[in-house]
């Protein structure tokens, strides 16, 4: 109970100035009236709470699971297991992911269906667990990740000149949606059980810098589509 007060309290700290201020230009600027304000402070109880009690459980339950199947998939000796295994992980994390989905949301409405909900939430999950994997093969085979980053970001820039624009933008805002609270915890979690089991591989300099590999593939995945298939 002790961690989830913790937690608590964290959350409050994080969270009780936004509220603040939006109490003061509800009441000062919107004149929102006694019941919307009632309204807006009773779904920001939940809020506080929902929060605190997602990072207890992450803390709790999805961190050590996840650095254990981390450190126990390479003790199987099976480089595709640990490689499909990371690529499943970064799959399903992505897609349950409530950001990619209030995204996908947003565009198919404004889009009017033009960019349908369904395929982009399956690129963008596709192209997390892509590249999620191919950090985990970089942490196997000691490739610096600064390659990978050079890479990566210039075939952006590559790509920028033929997207359509419409899919310019939403790629980029694909990109930072993937870090989210169920996407993070996971993929960080693997990357350092792997580095922490492997001789010569430090969780600090090999375990992080996954999520800023696997923000790449989405950028990359819904520029393709726009490029491809509209």
């Amino acid at each position: 109970m002790q961690r989830l007060r913790d937690e608590l309290l964290e959350v409050l700290q994080a969270v009780i100035p936004i509220v603040l201020v939006i109490v003061l230009l509800e009441i000062f600027v919107l004149r929102a009236s006694p019941a919307e304000l009632l309204h807006f402070l009773l779904g920001s109880g939940m809020v506080i709470l929902g929060i605190a009690l997602f990072l207890f459980g992450v803390k709790s339950g999805i961190l050590p699971m996840g650095e254990a199947i981390g450190s126990e998939l390479p003790a199987r000796g099976s480089l595709t297991l640990v490689v499909i295994a990371v690529f499943l992980f970064g799959f399903f994390a992505t897609v349950a992911e409530p950001d990619v989905r209030v995204l996908s949301n947003m565009v198919d409405t404004v889009s009017g269906g033009g960019i349908a909900q369904g395929p982009l939430i399956v690129v963008i999950g596709v192209s997390v667990g892509f590249f999620a994997a191919v950090g985990v093969l970089r942490i196997v085979a000691g490739v610096p990740i600064g390659y990978l980053f050079a890479a990566g970001y210039g075939l952006v820039l590559l790509l920028a000149f033929i997207t359509p624009p419409a899919f310019l933008a939403v790629a980029f805002d694909a990109g930072g949606v993937t870090t989210g609270p169920l996407t993070v915890p996971v993929i960080l979690a693997l990357g350092a059980g792997v580095s922490r089991v492997l001789a010569g591989r430090s969780p600090i300099t090999d375990g992080f810098g996954l999520i800023g590999l696997a923000s790449i593939g989405p950028i990359l995945g819904v520029m393709a589509m726009g490029v491809f298939f509209f």
